[in-house]
């Protein structure tokens, strides 16, 4: 095995940036700001697309793609959203060795070249809602760029809707937070604070935006998805009228919503340790690893016969064989450790004559983390096991939250706390005052959380009154 990974207490952003090539997941590419994923991270990002995907067909929406390359006419039809995204652009000027009429940006995101479709597809109330995802790659320029949660391309899905009112366009954003809330919470085992976005924060050309915000293992927050109500601003921009029932032509009301491979970062600092990636079940490409072992060639026949068995009585489960001869068992736990998979089964002849096997869980660490299981529940028993490594996952992820969660009052002990907790206090909203706790912070509100249910208070930073709480914390 290669060096011992930094320790995170030592240096968290040099643990992350060790992880995530040694582990597998992604490497550096020729070009600045972009990554190259490799074929283990890839794999954990086919599991989130597929969770995420069925989870947006059962909510009846359908997949589509748009191009790649927008007009830039059509990001200036919008002058706040142009405005937004005009320093992370990047324009292509010439091809085909011309230069091109117009300047075409490469997607940062797709709000305006689908509302330009919206404007063809929808005539009548009887074409709505559209429902419409995306899975596509997305290009902003990034100046400090780090693997999956900040590159100049990524990965990501973009939904896109179109409604006949302000109610149910209001209704699909809350909607698609709670369902990426919820992927949060059952598949990654990361629990998440569901809130509104502060104005300063809010997309471009939005009316309103909603969060779910994570913490880190570094108490650091991560927007780990975000749902926009975009309320008539690109239905406007873009002529996206309807004629409805009584045969008035109307403005439709829309959203978008997205959630990106910063998720793999996500998973990676919410539950790794200074041994690797920990993995929750529901995500990881394998999720389990057998490990057969022996000591003499005469062994080996024995020991694979049972290690065949095992393996198809686990048809179940992903599942990864280890035979390799190269390596020794030690060398093998470090690295399916450092890989995050969280069971790993261990057999040699001595468990084979005593019809067992070793389980080992990847959240557990040394003997407490083994048990002896017989060979005949063996299934059963990694099934079961599975599902009580996801559920401690995600229970020590709460619990470390709210030991890194404090509520204060004024703004000295705001400022004291905020450099390694998630700080809950009032706040009247002021753009202000998020400037001045940014300049001697380098903290933001990450939201607002929705459902609070407080009395009116005073605003822990300019001491003016205050109806809601937020919640404020360095991010990525």
């Amino acid at each position: 095995m290669a060096d011992k990974l930094t320790p995170r207490s030592e240096d968290y952003s040099k643990w992350y940036n060790e992880i995530v090539p040694r582990a597998g997941l992604a490497d550096y590419a020729p070009v600045r700001g972009c990554m190259v994923i490799m074929p283990y991270g890839y794999a954990l990002w086919e599991n989130i697309r597929a969770d995420l995907d069925r989870r947006f067909k059962e909510t009846g929406h359908v997949n589509a793609y748009f191009p790649l390359f927008i007009p830039m006419s059509f990001l200036e039809k919008e002058a706040e959203h142009v405005e937004g995204f005009s320093p992370e652009l990047a324009v292509v000027t010439h091809g085909g060795g011309k230069e091109l009429e117009e300047p075409l940006v490469v997607r940062p995101t797709s709000e305006t070249v689908i509302g330009a479709l919206y404007s063809k597809w929808i005539q009548s109330y009887r074409d709505l809602p559209v429902l419409i995802n995306q899975w596509a790659n997305v290009v902003r320029w990034e100046k400090r760029p780090r693997l999956f949660l900040r590159t100049t391309e990524f990965l990501w899905q973009e939904g896109h809707t179109a409604h006949a009112t302000r109610e149910e366009a209001e209704e699909e954003t809350i909607r698609m937070l709670n369902v990426y809330a919820d992927f949060a919470e059952q598949t990654a085992a990361i629990p998440v604070i569901r809130g509104r976005k502060s104005e300063s924060e809010k997309f471009a050309g939005g009316v309103a935006s909603y969060t779910i915000e994570a913490m880190m293992g570094n108490c650091w927050a991560l927007q780990s998805a975000t749902s926009h109500f975009l309320g008539q601003n690109f239905a406007k921009a873009f002529d996206i009228t309807y004629l409805d029932r009584d045969n008035v032509l109307q403005h439709c009301w829309t959203t978008s919503w997205g959630l990106s491979t910063r998720m793999v970062g996500a998973v990676i600092m919410a539950h790794g340790d200074d041994q690797g990636l920990m993995l929750p079940p529901r995500l990881a490409p394998i999720q389990v690893v057998v490990v057969p072992i022996w000591k003499e060639d005469a062994q080996r026949a024995t020991v694979m016969a049972a290690v065949e068995e095992i393996q198809r009585s686990l048809s179940d489960v992903r599942v990864e064989v280890d035979a390799r001869d190269e390596y020794s068992p030690g060398w093998k736990f470090n690295e399916w450790e450092l890989k995050g998979v969280p069971v790993r089964v261990e057999i040699g002849p001595r468990d084979v004559e005593k019809g067992q096997a070793v389980l080992s869980r990847r959240d557990v660490s040394g003997k407490a983390g083994k048990s002896f299981v017989p060979l005949e529940g063996l299934a059963q028993a990694v099934i079961d096991l599975l599902e009580e490594v996801q559920r401690a996952l995600y229970d020590r992820a709460l619990a470390f939250r709210e030991e890194k969660t404090v509520d204060v009052s004024n703004y000295d002990d705001l400022r004291e706390a905020v450099s390694g907790h998630f700080v809950r206090a009032y706040w009247c909203g002021s753009p202000e005052d998020e400037a001045r706790l940014k300049e001697d912070t380098k903290a933001t509100s990450r939201c607002i959380p929705i459902d609070q249910h407080v009395e009116p208070g005073v605003c822990a930073i300019c001491g003016q009154p205050a109806q809601e709480k937020a919640i404020f914390a360095r991010a990525y």
